[in-house]
């Protein structure tokens, strides 16, 4: 797929052969534009009559306080900056506490830091849209994380582009254009990396 086709993704997602719950996962490096096709995405399925919400992996940030304890702050985006195991208990809540609210965090880009209980999923949502970059990533435990979600889709950004968006967004919250470059070069990039070597494992890439 070339472009991002709404229609044909709600489709694939209303459609897929699960049991309970469905949970897409839409992976990709950072500044692909997940969460902003996550939520298209969830809109389009709720208009279609289909009930669906967004859940980001990003609400498993470590809060900067634990940051600091790690000595990972600087590494702030990284795989082991993430509460992973959180991530895939509630992935697992969600697949089967179908009888009752399952509570999720969110990410607060304004502050920078992740807020406990802010997304409710209530029994009638069907499909569970998730999004982060290292869905796919072969370290534990997110193969385990790979194995709660019935498709991880990839989104596939020119290099230059995602790049210069990262820049932008720092510079959104707080950062002067040298110090939001010099975070995408020492810091976002061998991310980047890292997750593009997993394109391939993805059920479908959606090039931008």
């Amino acid at each position: 797929m070339t472009v991002p086709d709404l229609d044909a993704l709600a489709d694939r997602a209303r459609n897929l052969d699960t049991e309970g719950r469905t949970i897409v996962g839409i992976g990709g490096a950072p500044g692909t534009g997940k969460s902003t096709l996550a939520k298209r995405l969830t809109n389009r399925l709720n208009a279609s009559g289909t009930p669906a919400i967004q859940v980001p992996m990003d609400g498993f940030h470590l809060a900067d306080v634990a940051l600091r304890e790690r000595r990972l702050l600087d590494r702030k985006g990284a795989p082991e900056t993430f509460d992973a195991h959180g991530y895939l208990a509630l992935l697992r809540r969600i697949r089967t506490e179908t009888q009752n609210d399952v509570m999720a965090p969110t990410f607060e880009r304004e502050i920078e830091q992740p807020i406990a209980g802010a997304i409710t999923i209530p029994p009638a949502v069907h499909v569970v849209i998730t999004e982060g970059n290292y869905l796919l990533d072969l370290d534990d435990p997110w193969p385990e994380v790979t194995a709660e979600l019935d498709e991880v889709w990839f989104i596939d950004l020119d290099d230059n582009r995602r790049r210069s968006r990262l820049v932008d967004r720092h510079v959104k919250h707080g950062k002067s254009r040298d110090e939001a470059q010099a975070w995408v070069d020492d810091v976002d990039e061998p991310n980047a990396i890292r997750v593009a070597t997993r394109r391939e494992a993805a059920h479908l890439v959606i090039k931008e």
